[in-house]
């Protein structure tokens, strides 16, 4: 009988023709879910409001970092241990370093200090807050400061920071980075 769906342990040619017509239609239900995601663009981030004068300062920076020497510790060409260390200053007598030698690389001075409206300032001009809890996240001002969350806060917690953070549209320096 044709009414019957399994004869003798085997499918009908209705039931074959009714399950081609079901995996085409979930072929078509697939490829409809891989078009679906579409990539989001990410949000721009956001920028303070600076003064004219100070987007100039920060840029004048930007350029004295690029000139500034690497300021070299005394002797370090002589000793490997004295490349990688902080610079010194020099103080011996005879020192020819400490004296200005023109032959000699170059001492750290007042001169090559940056411009001082721009110091203490982010690159991205935001003047930088350091978060430990929400209350202090609470008390900046999104459109002149930024917060970085302070490194012995724990991952609850910074990821509360980073949710009150986004809802008051602060800009966060050192954001969480979820693996997926």
């Amino acid at each position: 009988m044709v009414e019957e769906k399994v004869k003798n342990g085997k499918k009908t040619d209705d039931d074959r023709e009714s399950g081609e017509k079901e995996e085409k239609l979930d072929e078509e239900k697939k490829d409809e879910k891989k078009e679906e995601p579409e990539k989001k663009e990410p949000e721009p981030k956001q920028k303070p409001k600076l003064t004219e004068s100070l987007k100039k300062m920060l840029m004048l920076r930007n350029q004295m970092n690029h000139r500034r020497p690497a300021f070299l510790r005394q002797e370090w060409h002589r000793y490997r241990r004295l490349q990688k260390v902080k610079w010194r200053v020099p103080r011996g007598t005879h020192s020819k370093m400490r004296r200005h030698y023109g032959y000699r690389p170059n001492v750290v001075s007042v001169g090559y200090r940056g411009p001082k409206a721009a110091r203490n300032l982010h690159p991205s001009g935001f003047k930088e807050v350091l978060v430990h809890n929400l209350n202090e996240l609470k008390m900046i001002d999104p459109k002149l400061e930024a917060c970085r969350i302070a490194r012995t806060v724990g991952m609850k917690k910074r990821m509360e920071i980073m949710k009150e953070a986004e809802k008051m549209g602060i800009r966060v320096l050192n954001p969480v980075k979820v693996r997926k």
